[in-house]
């Protein structure tokens, strides 16, 4: 893992008068699944929107491999119920970082929004209201539109927070799978599990790296404890 997706240098983001990433120094592992691990007000989110683009830095640099836009999967809380968005609309709009909001789709791009429900099982659906949906549902249709984007780089927050062993056993699986056809993960998270199966981990203290590299190594008891008092 020598190849990196991302580099951050130094990088502080955050607020008016108020840094939430105070000179953070990190990097992203190309084609693997980085695991983003820390307590709630650790910069856990806005980490994920610098790498994103949506959130630039006050100070820092940031170097990526390519120039193409990443993705961001959101936190099903963050789409309202009231939305009238069925599930292939809400996939659909994966779509329109190549097509436009209102350019008609072609028929290789309904492909790729069947392709996306069917590899997350909400093929069937396909036609109900986002509204309607369990949380892990509508979780499953929020990752699917990131897969129809096809982006490189794929940035999910909290992917599997509140979810049941099936659909968190299914988003883990999707995940596994993009990340060998060679895109690039990372997922904000509080499930030490999930984050123990990933290929890497960046901790973050006060919006602050305190380690990175190979979980087995960082997310012993020992540093849990250390660190959070998480155990």
């Amino acid at each position: 893992m020598s190849t990196c997706e991302v580099s951050l240098r130094n990088v502080t983001a955050g607020y008016a008068r108020r840094p939430v990433l105070r000179q953070l120094t990190a990097s992203v592992p190309k084609s693997a699944i980085t695991a983003v691990v820390g307590p709630n007000g650790s910069g856990k989110s806005t980490l994920l929107s610098v790498l994103a683009g949506v959130h630039p830095p006050t100070a820092g640099t940031i170097e990526r491999s390519h120039p193409s836009r990443p993705c961001f999967v959101v936190q099903r809380s963050a789409v309202s119920d009231a939305l009238p968005l069925t599930v292939r609309e809400t996939v659909t709009m994966g779509r329109w970082a190549h097509r436009g909001a209102w350019r008609r789709l072609t028929a290789g791009d309904r492909d790729v929004v069947d392709a996306s429900m069917e590899r997350l099982g909400i093929g069937d659906l396909a036609s109900r209201q986002l509204g309607e949906l369990s949380g892990g549902q509508r979780q499953r249709a929020l990752v699917a539109q990131g897969l129809a984007q096809e982006a490189g780089l794929i940035l999910l927050d909290e992917p599997t927070t509140g979810l049941d062993v099936t659909a968190r056993g299914s988003i883990a699986t999707v995940l596994r799978e993009v990340a060998a056809d060679g895109v690039t993960v990372v997922h904000a998270t509080h499930d030490l599990t999930a984050a123990r199966e990933s290929d890497h981990c960046v901790l973050l203290r006060d919006g602050r790296n305190v380690g990175e590299g190979r979980p087995r190594e960082m997310l012993t008891d020992g540093a849990l404890r250390q660190f959070w008092g998480l155990s």
